[in-house]
Formats: structure tokens, sequence, C-alpha cells
């Protein structure tokens, strides 16, 4: 068998609305830096770029969140195959696609299926354990990666260990998948020896192709041909949509790991979270004195095992205990930890009434840059807009609102009706009702500007793009 790098497949189209107000379907967990100094989509990768051991990664994202994905990535350094799913269909259809496309690089690749909004705290435990499964692996095994329970949760799924494997030393059969039981099921399952199920596992690409086709026909057809049928779109690739809608949606572990007879479990204590909540970020976070997780201009006094986060405001808590205060620029979210997990039906209902910041935040991510939402109002609204080095805008104009620009760092190249003509800090310029404009940053520095819109209408949608550099 050659000994291939490993493809390495991350997922990334997840929502996170457990972590909300921080994560939101506009801008999920996976992008944020909520364990360190990195995104949990940059540690993912990072984690698996030793190009002695691992081939370039295939990303599958979400479509509204391809440029972030791409940022990210530059920002690492890291070149990958960036896959767009054409509507979410779960984990089976995404990684039944990369494996296609991983396929399509050689008939023996082995892939490493990853989720991107993970925590893994000992990189080096975490290839070890892939070291030791790949035998299993290349001998035609789907191989799970099992983390040790440290208590009894329903938090997660679990997995019994069944015999060892021959000749894969480390390895065990699975078996059986036991789904997230309740406190009693979860102590008797710690008792028994099982272990956390961390959805991460390694495997030939044609050995899941062959399961899918065996066990989930429905899916592996449509997302073979959307691999087949992809198409570049500058820097992504974009699986055909017309098939991958075809495929069910469903989850990997439905599709086939709870059905297959070549799961194996190689057990390893890497230091996994999923990161599902609020209260798993507390656990692996660092501690004060007296158990608390402060994050950002936060304080507590005579308060203990509280998470306190805050992305501006000052945020502080007296006289609490387990308590969860999450502040951002435009929401404070306040629960307690053993209630935390219930932020997913706070989300759906904030969702049901038509609530913009149940999954939209005031700053707002574009492949140009970045804008946020500094206040708003009847017919105006005023917003701090960022542009990166040698980025632009498209060429657009407005039906129904006319904008003020006011350069405050850096200098901007502006277009209006076609005549070109430079800003400089504390300058301005008046952009008319229906003039086509464009706003460039032709520096080595981020050019800001604050942006005041007025007019009967200020939707996003009010945009007639004339030129794009983004195919938008």
């Amino acid at each position: 068998m050659s000994e291939s790098r490993i493809i390495p497949v991350v997922l990334c189209g997840g929502s996170g609305s457990r972590l909300w107000p921080a994560s939101r379907e506009s801008y999920p967990k996976q992008f944020l830096a909520l364990a360190g100094e990195r995104t949990l989509l940059q540690d993912t990768v990072l984690r698996v770029a030793d190009p002695a051991r691992f081939a370039p990664p295939i990303i599958v994202a979400n479509a509204e969140h391809r440029f972030i994905v791409a940022e990210q990535m530059a920002q690492i350094g890291v070149t990958a195959t960036i896959a767009l799913e054409p509507a979410r269909k779960d984990s089976a259809a995404a990684i039944a696609a990369a494996a296609r496309l991983a396929e399509l690089q050689g008939h023996d690749q082995v892939i490493l299926v990853l989720a991107s909004d993970h925590v893994i705290l000992n990189d080096a435990a975490f290839r070890a354990a892939v070291e030791t499964g790949r035998p299993a692996a290349q001998g035609g095994r789907i191989v799970t990666f099992g983390a040790p329970p440290t208590e009894p949760t329903s938090r997660y799924g679990y997995i019994r260990p069944g015999a060892p494997l021959d000749g894969a030393p480390g390895v065990r059969d699975v078996a059986a998948f036991e789904e997230k039981p309740d406190r009693t099921r979860a102590e008797a399952l710690l008792a028994d020896g099982c272990l956390w199920n961390s959805g991460n596992f390694l495997c030939l690409a044609r050995t899941l192709l062959n399961e899918l086709d065996r066990y989930a026909p429905e899916i592996a057809g449509p997302a073979r041909l959307a691999a087949d049928k992809a198409v570049k779109d500058l820097d992504f690739l974009r699986l055909d949509a017309a098939a991958f809608g075809l495929a069910e949606a469903k989850s990997i572990d439905f599709a086939v790991m709870e059905r297959t007879a070549l799961a194996a479990v190689t057990p390893a204590d890497f230091g996994w979270s999923d990161v599902g909540g609020w209260a798993a970020l507390w656990e692996i976070a660092p501690h004060d004195h007296a158990g608390n997780a402060l994050v950002g201009p936060t304080a507590a006094i005579d308060s203990s095992n509280c998470y306190v986060r805050s992305e501006k405001p000052m945020t502080a808590v007296v006289g609490m205990t387990d308590a969860v205060v999450v502040a951002t620029q435009d929401a404070v979210m306040v629960t307690t930890r053993d209630r935390a997990d219930g932020i997913k039906t706070l989300v759906a209902e904030l969702t049901r009434r038509g609530e913009p910041t149940a999954v939209r935040s005031v700053l707002s991510h574009r492949p140009w840059g970045s804008f946020q939402v500094i206040d708003d109002g009847p017919r105006f609204q005023v917003n701090h807009i960022t542009v990166k080095p040698k980025r632009r805008l498209s060429l657009h104009r407005h039906i129904h609102r006319a904008e003020h620009w006011i350069v405050v760092r850096g200098a901007a190249q502006v277009t209006l009706n076609g005549e070109e003509r430079m800003l400089h800090e504390n300058e301005s310029v008046y952009v008319p009702i229906g003039v086509a404009h464009r706003l460039a940053n032709p520096g080595v520095i981020p050019l800001e500007i604050i942006e005041v819109q007025t007019g009967s209408y200020l939707g996003e949608d009010d945009i007639v793009r004339l030129e794009d550099d983004y195919r938008r």
C-alpha cells in the first residue's frame, strides 16, 4: 500500500448557534478565536499542516462564507481546495463530495475527516493517534478517534470498543455506537469503558464512498456527481448545485458509521472538546483562583466558577456562581452553566420573531474587508468601513440612498461617474443617489472610512453592481 500523504477534509459548514451571541449564522464559531489567538478553523488546519505527512486540505464550506475561509487561510499561509456547498445537506453529502475530490487525486488516497469547530489541546497526541490508525485505514477500515470521558455527560455520543484489530496495534473494532444518552446511561457507559465519539475519522476515500454506495446511495450518487461536475470560480471550487441538491440531508453517523461493519476506533487522549456550548468552553478555559474564566474587558467580584466574555463593553459580575455572561456589541446573553445548552432554543425563538441579531452581527465581512453598523435610525445609517490593502469594492450604484464618506485612516481611491480622485485622512466625498461609484484602497495599510447613508431605503439589496472583482 502506498504511503502517500493523508488528505485532510475539513468540514466548515456549521452554524454554532449554541455559542450565541458570539457565534451567529453569518459568522459561526469556527471563524472565531475562542480558545487562543487563532480561530478554531485555523487551529484545525495548522494541526495537520506538516507537508511531509499531510497534503493540502480540502475545506468544504458554505458559499456565503467562502471569502472568510479564504482570508483565514491566507492569514496562516495555507493553500487549500475550498469546495463550496450549494446547499446545507448535513455532513454525509459534504464528506462524500470531498472524498470524491480526494479520490480524483489518486485511487488509494487516505482522508482525515475533521470538524473545523472543535478544540484539541494536544496536537502532537492527535497526530500520533492518526499514525496509530493509519494502518487500519489503509487496510479498509474507517477509523474513529475515541476520547476518554472525563464525566458522564449527555452532550456527546459514545463508542463501545470491541476486540483489538490484527495488524493494527492500538486500534480496536467498534462494538457499538451510543447516541447522546441521559446521565444515568452515561454513567453506565463510563463504567463499561466506553469512549466519547470525537466525530473525526480516518479512512481511504474509496472505502467511504463504497460504504455510502451500500448504505446511502441517495447521498453517494448525487454527491459524487456534484464533485465530478464541480467548476472553478476564482479561488474556489463550486460543487454542482443541481446534483448536490438531490442528495438526502443526513449526518455521516446515521448514513454510514452506525451501520457499517468496517468501523474501528483508536482510543486517544488529546484533550478534545467539540466546544458545543459555553459550559464546554468554560471547562477548557484558563481560570482565576475562584474558578472564573474571564475574556476581554471583564471583572468578577465575590464570584466563582463563572464564564464572562466581552467583545467591547466592560462586563462585570458581582456575587455570582456558575454564571455565563457573554456581551457583544449588539447583544448580551446571561444564563447559568447548567442551562447554557438551551441557547439553541433561544436562537430558534429569536429567529422565529425575525430578530436580526439571531443570525447576523453588527460586523459584516466582505471579500474586500468589512463594515460595522455604528448607529441607525429612520432614513439614516452610520457604518465603519474597513478596506483591506490592494482591495476594492464593486463598481455600483444605489436606487434609494446617498452616501457620505469620511476617511479616518489611510488613503482612498474614489471613482464617481468614471472620474477618479484620491482622498486622504480627514477628507470626505458625497455620493448622490444613482451615481456609479467605487471605493478602493491602493495603499499597504487598511483603509478606514466612516460612511453615512441617507435615503428612503437602506437595505443591503439596494445595489446595482456594474463591475465586481468577486463575481457576486
